[in-house]
Order: C-alpha cells, then structure tokens, then sequence
C-alpha cells in the first residue's frame, strides 16, 4: 500500500515511467480514492473535459502561455505510459474528480518576466558603465593602474608552503540518483532508475521503497547549504511545494476522505513535513500575476526525449511505449483464463516482451533492406536472455537487447544500431488533439489548408517534391513559402539536384515540430489567415529606412508566397525608393532579388510587365553612377563591389532581350558603364580587369583590344599590386579564357618573359593567388599546355620535318615517329607523301611484316 498519512495517499512517480504508470493503476484501484490531486498547472483543469474524446490521442501537451508575449509558453507533455496520463484517464472512467495543485502558471509565467527583466537591465546598466569607462580615460587609468599594483603585492608576497588539499565535504555526484544508483552498483540513476522501477513488475509497495529512497536523499541534500541544482531553482521549488500543501489542505477541507497525491517523487518527502499553513502562506504572499491561456498541443516522442533538451524527459521512449503495450497485452490476457493458462504453459511474458522488441527491429531492418531473419531474432532473443541471467535480472532490459542485436543481428556495425535508437527507441510518433481545442483563428486556417492540400503533418523528416506546373502543388509553394514569412518552418526549402531540375520544381524537407503550436500564437496577432498574417507581418517588417535590397527581397519572398496586393505594392514602394536614391551599391544588391521574381513571372502566372520597367530604371541608375562609385577604392571596398557588379551582370542577364526598346536601352547602358570601367584608369584595378573581362564574354572586344589592355595594365610601370589585382579580376576564377583563347594566353606569356628578376619575386605570390582559385583539373590543364607550347607569345606550327631549315629540334624522336607513319596511313586512309613512306621502311628497325599486319 502506498504511504499515507491521514486521509491523503501518495503516490511519488517518475514522469512518463511505465512502470510507475502500471503500479498506480494498480494502487488506484486498490484505494478507490474520492479525489485526485495530480502534479499540473491549474489553468489545464478546463481541458481536463477532452481527455474522453477519441480525436485526443497521445503523446499530446498542455500548452500554456501568456496573452501578452506569447513566446513565453510552458508545455506539460503526457505520453500514454505518463503515471499522470493514467491517472486522469482513470479518474475519467471512475467519475472521479481532479485538480491540477501545481504553481499556477500566472504567477510562475510572471515570476519568470520579472527576473528576465532585472537581468535586462542589469545588462544594460553593465554596458552603461563600460562606456562611461571609455568616456573617462583617467578612471580607466586609475582603475589599471591599482589593479597592477594589486598585482604587483600580490608578486612581491613570500611564498606560502603548499598546503594539502582539503577533501570535499560531499564527494558524491551532483544528482542524487546517481548516489543511490552506485550504491547498487550502476554506473548511474538513469539506468538504475530504468532497471529497479520502469521494467520490473507490478507492485503496490513500489510507492514505499520510493518514498522511503527519496526521504534518505532530501535529507542528505538538506544538509548542504548550496542547492545542487543553485538558489534560483531551490526559491521556485519552494514555491512550489508551498503551493502544493496549500492545495492539499483545501482538498481536506472540502470533506474528501481517500486524497490520492499524484506528483514527482522527488516532492513526497516536501509534501509530508509538518509545515503549517501560515508558513506556507507566507512563502507565496505577494506572488506577481500574468494573463494566460491553456491549450492541447499535438506532442512528439523525440521532444519526450531526454536528448531533446526537456528537462523531464527520459531516454527511450519508444521502448517505454513498448513496456506499456506488453502491460496492456498481459491484462487483456488476464482477462481470458483459458488463454492466460495456455501463456503461461508456452511461453513466458519475459520472453514475450524481447521477442516483441526484437520482432519490431527484424521489421524495421527489413523495411531498410538490411538482412535480418528468424534465426537471427531466436539467437538475439537467446542471448539477451543469457546475459540477463549473468548480471542476476529477471528478464533482458534495453541494454541486453541492444547488446544482443549488436552482436547476432548488426555484427557490431553501428549504423544499423542508430537507426534503431532514431526509430524505435526513441521513435517519430506525432499525436493529435480534438479539432475543438482552444485554438485561435490562425491555427484552424492552417489545419483547414493542410487537409485541404493534403499535407499531414508527421513527426518524421520528409522530403515533397513540388511540381509547379500543377495547381496542387503550385498550391502547396504558396503556403509552405507564407508559413516561412510568418517563422513557421514546418517545411525547409531542399537543394535536390534530382528533382529541382527547372524553374518549374521545388523540394521541401517537412518535418512537424511542437514548437510550431507557438509560432502560431505568435503569428496570430498579424491576421486570422495565413495570407492575412504573412502580409501584415512583411509590411510591418519595413521602415521608411529599410534599404533596398531589403525591399527586393521581399518583392521575392512576397511572389513566392503568392501575395499580389503585397507585390504590387512593394514594386511601388521600390520605385518610388530607387528614383531618390544615389546608393550605387544598393541598386546594384536590389537587381538579383527582381531578377529572381522576372525569372519566376511565368511559372507563378504574375504579371511582370511593372517588375520590367523597375529593373530597366535600376540598371540605368546604377549604370549611370557605377564609374564613379568604383573610383578611391581599397581592396576590401574594391572585392565587395566587384561581387555586387558580378551579381548584378548575371541579374540582367536573366533579364533578358523581352522589353523591346527599353530592354536595348537597358543593356547599351550598362556596357557603356562597363566599358568606362575598362577603358579607363579611375576606378580600381581589379574592377576594370573584371570589367574587361565581361565585355570580352559577351563578344563586345576582340582578342586583339584585350590583348592591348593587357599590354597597357600588365606593363613594367605599373605597381605590382595593381598587375596582380588588374590580373585577378579578369580571370574571374576561371582559366578557360587561357586554355582556349591564344592570343591572350600568349600575352601572358610575353608579360611575363619580360619580366625582370627582382619584378618577378615581387609578382609571383600575387599571381599564385590568383591561379590557386583555379580547379586542379584546370590548373593542371594550364601546365600540360606550358609544356608543349613554345614560348614567344602564341602557339607555334611545327612542321613534322625540319626539311633542311636551321631550327631546335623537335620535342620528339622524328626517327621512331616515321616508323609509325605507314600504319597509320593504313588506318586512317592518309594519302602520305611517297618520300616519308619510303623513308619509313627504309629505317633501319622498320618492321615490314608488322606494316603489312
């Protein structure tokens, strides 16, 4: 029976252990209690009514937050192995009556504001003085100076004999599971706590030996003057508690006679002290208050894991949901004598629950094509069970079994091993709730689109591959894109090289997290719909000083997400921006965004005839004022702009020749500004080797004018760091216009042969720079053709014969390549000169039988 103390009846249990849920269902039924009071906030009693509906299915939360700020939100998560969910489903099927009697949220949520605000300001009253530090340089002095005479003593002082080293007055771990668990000889409280309590058997007096560890550990925790886990989490937790004692008291007080204390065991021994109200009500006087709601949220088992960061949250809970399906099995055949009978005879329910593990395993290995047959399941189920008995358990827990499926199944690969943990030990189960929960009018909008597009939310990570062509899935990109304004990622757009083939595909990553039931909120006070509230929250978002290229990106996220009333408008606002503004760079950073959104205008049925004209007035004003923005420039300034201009050259090319007159325009201008850039000496040497470069890409300079810009930038006047700088930019990164370009190739060549030994030393670093951007294939293609063409400023024709002239030799043996030359004539129907075949089969190892073959 479980500890009690009058009319109240405690039942200390680990939140989502199953095996503290199968020993209260038992304790339940055995005290019949007339009242339940379960660890919960008090705001979720007005949901308690949901807990019959069918549609409410765990793992679900309770989710609540603050009307205010809605970014401050608690979640009380329940699987359907929770002692508490147990307890609530009982009390609902035996009209029993519950309360939540934890710290109401209103004021926990308010406490919470408040010391959030104090640090705020104490931030800020830090970042005051740091400055007035700066503003007084003789504070700052004084202050260094006492702090290197502090030093200085310190320096100075004799050395002390060392003295030994004092044991710590509590050498053992920071949590006190851990003390108990190596006590017993684990290597810490998880695993203990999982072995003794979770995955053993039913008992009623699993409650007493509890109470009984926990009592013993509070005690050995009081003593310490420091809490292990700090002051600030010892106040709370006293507030807590007095809460708790508070709500324990009106319970007796309204006549209940069997009071079942549902709560964490590390609270019963807090619970049980003989502290008098007037203390208690002490503690909680002056308790600030907040405005908040409460709500059902959908929940999944990874946020139930431990590794998700929940702070109450356990390891595994997909064998957890295992251990309370083999419960629920065993009742049933508990129910049914005969078939209980024939169990027993046959097979016992220890084997039962591996070889059900192990059975899920075999099928998920199965599903991934990775080999797993009946003989290995029976070996694992074998060998589970051996090692059990060695270590003196009853039956295999989690460790046996991944061990045992380690060696039979996975033979000590540890990929197959993550997967199990990713799949069945921890698991991707996403609950549901009741489509008449609370919500606000936002979060119904959502559900309503994912039913009608038939996108259910899941838990696991999937990839959707949209096709744009297709209303449904044109459809599905609009609200996945007005969901990112509003800053619920439910979906990630994916780079699937496979399937993103054309402007006309996208691909997302889906994956449904329960953080999202916040976002919502959040989002909800933009609009009652998803387009209402993206817009709203995209207008809100832009100021009278909101650069332009801002503007341009939200033309494009705006297209994306289907908003033409926003479109339009922004467009508007673009233009209106661009005709007062001088800013060469921002006009140049606005062009890719628009060119983006005039690439798209066909596939996304908009009318681009406007976002046309705005691309057209923006190049015109940046062509106008890009030479002199590029003049004065330093390096940085100079790499920077030269990554705007490249951007912005490859924006106008998407662009393209639709526009009639106005496109021409468009175009003249900007080669006109181009072409000053490279004709000219103002601007920065790597903007006009860049600039000389794209004019020469786009056929408007011939080899020979390139040929003379290099002669007049790459000459012995100029500085070195501008030849390397002039050089950088009209590579661009790439070495095709040397491997295929002779002219060019051969000026480079020349530069360089004239270069003096003291002008070489001071050039080559800056070259090897530019050349280590090159791919290795092209660098090692540019050496293979250093090799075999001659120096002297282009390619020269070898003759296959010297034919008398005075010349160096050829960089072949001609005497082994004229043994050849019959053969190959055979081969490729060459109609050789009589002389150099008859001069072949003269040679002297000329094989007459091998040219006949």
């Amino acid at each position: 029976m479980a500890t009690s103390a009058d009319s109240l009846h405690f039942f200390g249990i680990r939140h989502h252990g199953p095996g503290c849920a199968r020993s209260l269902l038992q304790a339940l039924g055995a005290l019949q209690p007339d009242c339940i009071l379960v660890e919960g906030p008090p705001e979720g009693e007005a949901l308690l009514p949901m807990l019959q509906s069918p549609d409410l299915r765990p793992p679900v939360a309770m989710l609540v937050y603050m009307q205010d700020e809605p970014s401050h939100a608690a979640f009380y998560p329940f699987a359907e192995f929770s002692p508490e969910w147990q307890a609530l489903q009982w009390a609902g099927r035996n009209q029993v009556p519950v309360r939540f009697f934890d710290l109401p949220q209103t004021h926990a949520m308010a406490l919470e504001a408040a010391r959030r605000a104090a640090l705020k300001q104490a931030l800020a009253e830090q970042e005051e003085d740091a400055a007035e530090a700066l503003e007084e340089p003789e504070a700052a002095e004084e202050a260094e100076a006492a702090a290197d005479n502090a030093l200085a003593v310190v320096d100075d002082a004799p050395e002390l004999e060392p003295v030994a080293e004092a044991e710590p007055a509590n050498p053992m771990p920071g949590d006190p599971l851990d003390w108990l668990a190596l006590a017993a000889g684990f290597e810490d409280g998880e695993s203990w706590w999982n072995r003794m309590v979770e995955e053993r058997g039913d008992s009623e007096a699993l409650f007493e030996g509890i109470n009984e560890a926990m009592t013993a550990v509070r005690a050995e925790v009081d003593k310490d003057e420091q809490h292990w886990r700090g002051e600030e989490y010892a106040r709370r937790e006293a507030l807590r508690e007095a809460w708790m004692r508070q709500c324990m008291r009106e319970a007796l007080k309204a006549g209940y006679q069997r009071i079942a204390v549902v709560c964490g065991a590390w609270h019963v021994p807090a619970l049980q002290q003989n502290v008098t109200a007037k203390a208690d009500a002490a503690v909680l006087k002056g308790l600030p208050k907040a405005k908040v709601q409460a709500t059902w949220a959908p929940w999944t088992y990874r946020n139930l894991a431990s590794s998700s960061g929940y702070g109450a949250g356990v390891t595994s809970p997909g064998w957890y949901e295992h251990l309370w399906q083999c419960f629920e099995k065993n009742q049933a055949l508990a129910q049914d004598g005969i078939a209980q009978q024939a169990t027993k005879t046959i097979v016992p329910a220890a084997t039962l629950r591996t070889a059900g593990w192990l059975t899920r395993v075999a099928h998920l290995l199965r599903s991934k094509d990775l080999d797993c047959s009946s003989a290995h399941i029976i070996e694992a189920t074998r060998l589970a069970e051996g090692l059990a008995a060695l270590r003196g358990q009853p039956t295999p827990g989690l460790v046996e079994l991944n061990e045992a499926i380690a060696t039979v199944i996975c033979m000590g690969e540890s990929a197959p091993l993550r997967l199990i943990e990713r799949e069945l030990i921890v698991g991707d189960v996403l609950g549901s709730v009741p489509a008449d929960v609370p919500q606000v009018p936002l979060q119904r909008d959502i559900e309503q689109q994912q039913k009608s597009l038939r996108m259910k939310p899941e838990a696991a990570s999937k990839l959707l591959a949209l096709d744009l062509r297709k209303d449904i899935d044109l459809a599905r990109s609009h609200f996945l894109h007005r969901l990112r304004l509003l800053g619920i990622d439910w979906g990630v757009p994916s780079q699937d090289a496979q399937r993103n083939r054309g402007t006309f595909r996208e691909s997302w990553q889906l994956q449904w997290e329960p953080e999202l039931a916040v976002r919502i909120i959040e989002a909800s006070v933009h609009g009652a719909t998803v387009a209402q509230a993206a817009t709203a929250k995209l207008r809100a978002s832009f100021t009278p000083e909101t650069a332009l290229p801002e503007i341009a990106q939200a033309i494009d996220d705006a297209l994306l997400a289907n908003l033409p009333a926003l479109v339009q408008a922004l467009i508007e606002t673009l233009a209106e921006r661009a005709a007062t503004t001088g800013d060469v760079a921002q006009l140049l950073q606005a062009l890719p965004p628009l060119a983006n959104v005039y690439r798209y205008g066909s596939v996304r049925q908009t009318d681009t005839a406007l976002l046309a004209t705005v691309i057209d007035s923006l190049v015109l004003r940046a062509a106008i004022g890009l030479p002199v923005a590029c003049m004065a420039m330093d390096e940085d300034a100079a790499a920077a702009m030269k990554t705007k201009v490249l951007t912005a050259h490859d924006a106008l090319r998407l662009r393209g020749g639709e526009g009639g007159a106005d496109a021409d325009e468009t175009r003249q201008a900007w080669r006109a500004a181009l072409k000053s850039l490279a004709m000219g000496d103002a601007a920065a040497a790597l903007l006009r080797g860049m600039a000389c470069r794209l004019l020469l890409d786009e056929h408007l300079l011939e080899s020979a004018e390139v040929v003379q810009q290099f002669n007049r930038n790459l000459s012995l006047g100029a500085a070195p760091m501008d030849v390397a700088a002039w050089l950088d930019g009209f590579l661009n990164q790439q070495a095709l216009v040397l491997l295929h370009d002779e002219a060019i190739w051969g000026a480079i060549d020349a530069w360089l042969s004239d270069l003096g030994e003291l002008q070489f030393a001071q050039i080559l670093p800056l070259v090897r720079r530019s050349f280590a951007n090159f791919s290795r294939h092209d660098r090692q293609s540019l050496g293979d053709k250093a090799k075999r063409t001659p120096v002297g400023g282009g390619a020269a024709v070898v003759a296959l014969r010297p034919a008398g002239a005075a010349g160096e030799s050829p960089p072949w043996d001609e005497q082994r390549a004229l043994l050849a030359l019959p053969v190959l004539g055979q081969l490729l129907g060459l109609n050789l000169p009589q002389a150099l075949v008859g001069e072949a089969q003269d040679a002297p190892d000329f094989d007459v039988f091998a040219a006949r073959a």
